[in-house]
Parts: structure tokens; sequence; C-alpha cells
């Protein structure tokens, strides 16, 4: 479709809503967004989210703020209790409702799902990435060996006998294609080789290439969990992010815990480009780890200089925890 015919379409589908639910009214101001449409009215905004939901809340939020709004009307079909949840951790009055036709009701925040561990079959293999040369990240379960931030293999149930197993490669698709090409040769040295390439294709100053533009974020926490003190902290180590990430093409923000200088525990959160939702991701992150580092957590987000961008900053202030941006 057209993204200006998309576009009206939304803001008519947001303004028949706000008008069938919340009273009838001209919208003082209106847009179309990457995620859906907004309008607002008085100290009142309403935003449609239709795309990428789970992520809408800080385009919702971003485009709230620049006007004087004191309640934000979020309205979308899906992952609403988790809007809900990212939701309360902002000065904001944030209502979400969950959108079904014509109908609306109000979304109730979700918890969050306890981490679950890997298996002893599946950690078995944590000396063998680690001979590698790769670096051992354990994520929902999953054991994986990362090269700078980008997934070179990782630890695998046979769909058929059941049996664990290492794979190779970067992504389902060229593990798969790995295995096919060189299954007899031995996994510890099919993986060093493929260490050794993505290495310095990975490293500072090496020449553009498809295995240095995937995971651009986790290379940035690799880069800081190797020194740590360019975010004021003592030691840091990779986590798992609040949900786990659906492939490794799309760019999610990762999260590494640790302990600041001053010996406080910390959570940190890195992203690449302008990412409207990294503050609401960062907030969640932190709600999922202070379980168990400790309730009074310092929160970092990390971000390239260039993308420490006012709005980034705009959105940390409206934390009811704070959080600081620091940018490499």
């Amino acid at each position: 479709m057209d993204p200006e015919v998309r576009a009206r379409l939304l803001g008519l589908k947001l303004h028949a809503l706000v008008r069938e639910h919340f009273g009838d009214m001209e919208p003082e101001a209106q847009a179309g967004l990457s995620v859906g449409a907004a309008s607002s009215h008085g100290d009142t905004a309403w935003v449609l989210i239709e795309e990428h939901t789970e992520r809408g809340l800080g385009v919702a939020l971003a485009w709230a703020s620049k006007r004087a709004v004191s309640t934000v009307h979020v309205l979308a079909a899906d992952h609403t209790a988790t809007l809900a949840r990212r939701a309360t951790q902002f000065v904001t009055d944030v209502k979400v409702w969950k959108v079904d036709g014509i109908a609306i009701t109000p979304a109730a925040p979700e918890s969050l799902l306890p981490e679950p561990t890997p298996s002893s079959d599946h950690l078995a293999f944590v000396d063998t990435i680690r001979q590698s040369g790769a670096d051992v990240v354990v994520e929902h379960g999953v054991v994986t060996g990362e090269v700078v931030g980008l997934e070179v293999c990782r630890v695998v149930d046979d769909p058929v006998t059941g049996a664990h197993r290492l794979e190779v490669g970067v992504g389902e698709h060229d593990r798969e294609a790995f295995a096919m090409m060189h299954g007899d040769t031995p996994t510890t040295a099919s993986l060093k080789r493929i260490v050794d390439v993505v290495a310095r294709h990975r490293a500072e100053g090496a020449d553009p290439h498809p295995l240095n533009r995937l995971g651009a974020e986790r290379a940035l926490r690799a880069r800081v969990i190797a020194n740590p003190g360019l975010v004021g902290a003592r030691e840091l180590h990779a986590v798992a992010s609040p949900t786990p990430r659906p492939n490794l093409k799309d760019p999610i923000p990762c999260v590494a815990v640790g302990i600041t200088n001053e010996g406080a525990p910390m959570v940190a959160v890195f992203s690449t480009g302008i990412d409207l939702d990294v503050v609401p991701f960062a907030a969640d992150a932190r709600v999922f780890h202070e379980s168990t580092i400790g309730k009074d957590c310092e929160l970092v987000v990390v971000v390239p200089a260039r993308d420490a961008s006012p709005v980034t900053v705009r959105m940390a202030d409206l934390l009811r925890r704070p959080a600081r941006i620091v940018g490499l």
C-alpha cells in the first residue's frame, strides 16, 4: 500500500476509535508514525500502534513528549500486556488498550517469565566453545558462542533423534549449509576456523563485510565487556534480554550486568541507530534482572556517540527511576 494512503487510513481508524470511546473531538495535532498514527487534544494524546507493536511504546512516548500532554492512550491489537508492563516504568500517565475490531478493553501488565536454564547436556559444550576462541553466551536457556558479538555456533537438539550437538555457522541456514559441507570435519577444528575468519572481519578498522554488518549492538556490548571502564563499571558480563530475540538479522538491544566502580549493581543495555524504544526496553531489562543482582541497580543505556540523541535523553528523563545515557 502507498505509504501516504496507509497513513491516512490509520489516521481515520484512530480518529474513529477515539470518537467511539473517548468522545467526539477534533484533534489539535495529528501525525502518521512509523508504527501507526497519533493525535492529541488538550492534555491527552492517543497513539495507534499497528506495526512492531511490542516495541511501539517508545515511539508513542517520543511523540507525546513533544506536546504538553499529561495522559497518553496507547491502542494496539497485540502485545498489549508487554506494553502495559513497560508503561508502568514511566512518570507519564500511560493507559494501554487492546483493540479488537472497533472495541477496546484496558490491558493489564504481564509479568516477565523467569529465564529458563540450559540443560547439563547443553552446558557440556561450553569448554569446546571456549577452546575455539569464542565467547560463551547463554540466553533464555540457549548456549551459543559469539565472536565480537556475532553468533558463530549454537547447541541444539536433533529434531529426530533428540541428540545434543554443537552446530557451527552464523544463523540457522548457515549452520545447516556448514553441516552439509563439513559434516566429516571435527567440530572443534571447524569452529576454530570460523572463529578466526569472523574475528578478522569484526576487528576494529576492518573493511566493510556482511560479517561486520550484523549484530552491531552486540559488537558494542563485546567492546564494553572487554573494557567496562568505558561505562563506569568494574566488570560486566552478557546476559539475556527481557524476551528472546527473534533472529540474528533484526537489530534488537542486548544486555549486560555487572558492578559499578563504586560497587553497586549495574544493568547496561546496548543499542545502535536511533532506536526510540531503547529506553522502555532498558527499563524492562532492569526489572528482569534486578531480582538476581539487586533492586537499587544503576541503569545505563549505551549507544554510539552519534546515536545519543536528544529524544533518547528525553525518554530517559521520563523514567520513574533514572537511567544514564552513554555515547561511545
